[in-house]
């Protein structure tokens, strides 16, 4: 058995900073949060190379005494906690005295910092945690850390490290979450020399707001503020006709702190039932305010996890007020005729892409091929008293010339151009389409029904299918089984998407963690015909995309797959893809409600009742089966 032997100090120091410093972001968040225990009412955090060269914080706080700028680095020193008793009720953002020991360990620091009352500052170099030495240096008031060369004297964890697109985007993002979370204090982030965010610190909630989520998801916020028993919340909520296809903008704090509590999600998205798609996600920035001695912050290493003392009044505070929130708005999403309205037009009432209230982006033509999906006509609305009438279609739609032919006939056929129904001044590019062709002549055996001939009935609702074959109808999900089919050809081995370059590239503002795993994941995404690049300040340009997505669904295709990435984690490669795919198969799909050609629906039905499609990428079954003997006991022809 091994001696049991006490660790030296520095790898203690290095198995504690791999607790509180897992990536650059996580400096960046705790030197922010030290500035603003410190009082700042200015902070500017700057960053080279994804901030793994260089990070530097610089706020206008109350500065550090010489005399305790070295043990400010030491484990377990701290200017926030005194006693046990302090533990109990903690007000500030840091309290464990471990964060500037973990950064120091494993990096190259220097502080300058000077206090009001002091004719000069102090200058400090530290290398892995061990001082280099102090000396006197003239300096405005406050403080500056710089942190250099991060984990350099520990390679293991930079193979961990991303690349420096996706970890700047998370520092961005733990300085947004501080903006958030103080109003009061004025933030600006420097990316390789480039400003990406600048907040006034007036104070206002929704000034930070306006500027870390852009003025057009501002616009769809609406102001909280309820109170309950010791406790209150405020801040603002999106309406409903806002919210998005993942939680990346639900921001919570408590005290000032942000955090993450299944709790607080909870009751903000109770508040949303009955009145949001479902998929969607409210998003929100909620303060809520308890007494220091009923929460406890004490619980995880980087305090982004609080256990409650009365969660369940918690639950009711939150969801009570946002309720009261979405009750008090009146407003309703303006009516469009011939385009967007402008935002100004809007008002609150709904949030607009940034790309989608700019000039329309007209992609550069390319041919269609056979396996990509034709696009019909809007869907058909649902009938009216006086609806508008649309063209006749037969009960059964006619079968082809090849479909015709006797069950044994040749398998190979003849192409045919199909032109698919378009709405009137629209035109629609043909598409060539193979006939399909019945099965061979099938055994003649009674429980043998998958193979018995079939051939389309009908279609209902411009959504499903139906087949009879022997004494049975199936009704086809038209969407669910042209997306396994496109699913199933897009995760081929030979298979290549066609790309269209966009005349102009579209740029839009995704939520911070969305942001960040799409830079993560860019090579995966040009597999699939996205051409992404990152815009700056949070924003990503799109230049390419594959030829059979719409432009209105750009964003919506790429916030879905960052939802998907996320939850994969840090899965295969085929696993990541196959996430990505479920999208773009969805997106290519033909959609319930669309006039389809006779020939797509032939396709779909094909494939089905080939036994190829069974399920939809999703899970879904893509038919339903009813038989003759069930049809007639509705009819009270059979007991």
């Amino acid at each position: 058995m091994p001696h049991i032997a006490q660790l030296s100090p520095h790898v203690a120091d290095l198995i504690a900073a791999g607790e509180v410093v897992e990536r650059p972001a996580s400096v960046v968040k705790e030197l922010t949060e030290n500035a603003i225990d410190a009082g700042a009412h200015s902070v500017t955090v700057e960053i080279q190379n994804g901030g793994m060269t260089l990070i530097r914080v610089t706020d206008d706080g109350c500065g550090i005494a010489p005399e305790e700028c070295g043990t400010a680095f030491l484990r377990h020193a701290t200017s926030k906690i005194r006693t046990e008793h302090d533990l109990e009720a903690i007000g500030t953002l840091g309290f464990r005295g471990e964060a500037l020991a973990a950064v120091a360990s494993v990096s190259r620091l220097e502080l300058l910092t000077r206090r009001e009352t002091d004719p000069l500052g102090t200058a400090l170099g530290l290398e892995g945690g061990v001082v280099l030495g102090q000396e006197e240096a003239g300096c405005p008031q406050g403080t500056t850390m710089l942190v250099r060369d991060l984990f350099y004297n520990t390679p293991a964890r930079l193979k961990f490290m991303k690349k420096d697109a996706a970890e700047g985007a998370a520092c961005l993002a733990a300085v947004q979450r501080q903006a958030l979370a103080h109003p009061e204090v004025a933030f600006k982030f420097i990316r390789d020399g480039k400003q990406e965010l600048l907040t006034p610190g007036d104070g206002r909630l929704h000034s930070a707001l306006y500027a870390v989520l852009g003025r057009d998801l501002a616009l769809g916020f609406v102001p909280v503020e309820g109170s309950g028993e010791d406790m209150a919340v405020s801040g603002f909520v999106s309406l409903p006709t806002c919210c998005r296809g993942t939680r990346g903008y639900q921001f919570f704090f408590v005290n000032g702190r942000y955090v993450k509590s299944k709790s607080m999600t909870a009751a903000l998205e109770q508040a949303y039932a009955n009145q949001r798609m479902v998929g969607k996600f409210p998003g929100c920035v909620l303060h809520l305010t308890v007494k220091l001695n009923q929460v406890d912050v004490n619980v995880h290493p980087t305090k982004q996890e609080v256990k409650f003392g009365a969660e369940r009044q918690v639950f009711s505070t939150v969801h009570y007020a946002v309720l009261a929130a979405l009750g008090a708005d009146k407003s309703r999403p303006a009516a469009t005729v011939g385009g967007l309205a402008s935002a100004a037009e809007q008002g609150r009432q709904t949030f607009l892409p940034l790309h989608d209230v700019a000039t329309p982006k007209a992609p550069v033509s390319r041919p269609k091929t056979p396996e990509l999906p034709a696009r019909g006509p809007a869907p058909v609305p649902p009938p009216a008293p006086a609806p508008v009438p649309t063209p006749s279609r037969p009960a059964a739609p006619p079968r082809t010339a090849a479909a015709e032919k006797p069950l044994n006939a040749p398998a190979t056929l003849p192409k045919a151009e199909v032109q698919r129904p378009v709405e009137p001044a629209v035109s629609a590019e043909p598409i060539p389409v193979r006939e399909p062709v019945s099965p061979p002549p099938p055994p003649l055996l009674e429980e043998d029904v998958q193979e018995l001939p079939w051939h389309i009935a009908g279609e209902l609702f411009h959504t499903y299918i139906m087949v009879e074959q022997g004494d049975k109808v199936l009704l086809i999900d038209k969407h669910a089984a042209h997306e396994r089919m496109n699913f199933d050809r897009m995760r081929a081995e030979d298979y290549s998407p066609m790309s269209q370059i966009l005349l102009s590239p579209v740029v839009f503002t995704p939520a911070p963690e969305e942001h960040a795993l799409l830079l993560e994941h860019l090579e995966e995404l040009d597999r699939v015909g996205f051409e992404v690049e990152d815009f700056g300040g949070g924003s990503l340009a799109v230049r390419s995309i594959p030829d059979y997505l719409e432009m209105g669904d750009i964003e919506s295709a790429l916030t879905e797959i960052a939802g998907k990435l996320a939850l994969t984690g840090a899965t295969g490669l085929r696993e990541r893809r196959d996430e990505i795919l479920h999208t773009m198969a969805c997106k290519a799909a033909i959609k319930g409600g669309w006039q389809s050609a006779p020939q797509e629906l032939e396709r779909a039905a094909q494939a089905v009742m080939a036994g190829e499609v069974k399920y939809c990428p999703h899970g879904r079954p893509v038919a339903v089966e009813l038989t003759r003997t069930e049809l007639e006991k509705q009819f009270k022809r059979r007991t």
